[in-house]
């Protein structure tokens, strides 16, 4: 990033956090910052990589307040990073960054990354080769009503789901809640997937039904994948069709 311009802040998607599943320009964005701000937990990922960076980090549910270190570092005149797991873009800080920039005078420039949705997919298989969706399950910023009505939609039109913040300690039942909402119109027999920590120690995948998958153990740091009426298991991959007919 040699055309790097003062007061400008890089919002860095950093895939799932290993080096290994960073875009080169996420990494080239993090090498020319000098200052890298982020979720606790992202910050420790990425440390062993850029070990002579400062680092700023809050912990989770301070995001407004991580969007304010950054801007102001970079109003300052900082080379400054805002990482993000993932995509920024994706369940991520591109947007409040973006709406809050104009109040400190910051230019933007948004680095993609890899989401979940996409490096899970890749361990399972091809789960998401037709029309997927990706919703989250949390309700801290969107209301539990509206994402049923989310979840009453994809069901309709039968496309694969990955869905993201699947449970946790406060909301403990939401999956189970996903579930009982897609079997009014999908088969109990449903092929579904799950990928925990992806690009992290304890990586794992597992496949099971909809009918079961109610029962499955999971955190936020699982992404959790429910095929279409056409998705199959091949060779113990998950695999959706995209829908070639034979030759």
């Amino acid at each position: 990033m040699e055309d790097l311009v003062l007061n400008t802040i890089w919002v860095v998607g950093i895939g799932a956090g290993q080096y290994e599943g960073m875009t080169v320009g996420a990494v080239r964005a993090l090498e020319a910052a000098e200052v890298i701000v982020g979720y606790t937990v992202y910050c420790e990922l990425v440390r062993p990589y850029f070990p002579d960076k400062e680092f700023l980090a809050t912990p989770m549910t301070r995001e407004i307040e991580r969007c304010r270190l950054a801007l102001e570092s970079a109003r300052s005149g900082r080379r400054t990073a805002m990482i993000c797991s993932g995509d920024a873009g994706v369940y991520g800080m591109a947007s409040p960054i973006l709406e809050l920039a104009d109040e400190y005078g910051v230019a933007v420039e948004i680095v993609p990354g890899v989401t979940a949705a996409l490096s899970g997919a890749a361990l399972l298989g091809s789960p998401l080769t037709a029309d997927f969706m990706t919703l989250s399950l949390s309700d801290r910023l969107t209301p539990w009503e509206t994402i049923e009505r989310r979840i009453e939609a994809a069901a309709a039109c039968d496309v694969c789901l990955a869905i993201y913040n699947p449970s946790s300690k406060t909301r403990a039942d939401h999956l189970r809640r996903c579930c009982g909402i897609l079997l009014r119109s999908r088969a109990p027999d449903t092929v579904c997937g799950l990928a925990h920590n992806v690009g992290r120690a304890g990586e794992r995948i597992e496949l099971t039904t909809l009918a079961a998958l109610a029962d499955c153990a999971c955190d936020m740091f699982t992404t959790v994948f429910i095929g279409n009426s056409t998705t199959k298991v091949i060779g113990g991959r998950m695999v959706t069709p995209r829908g070639y007919k034979n030759e």
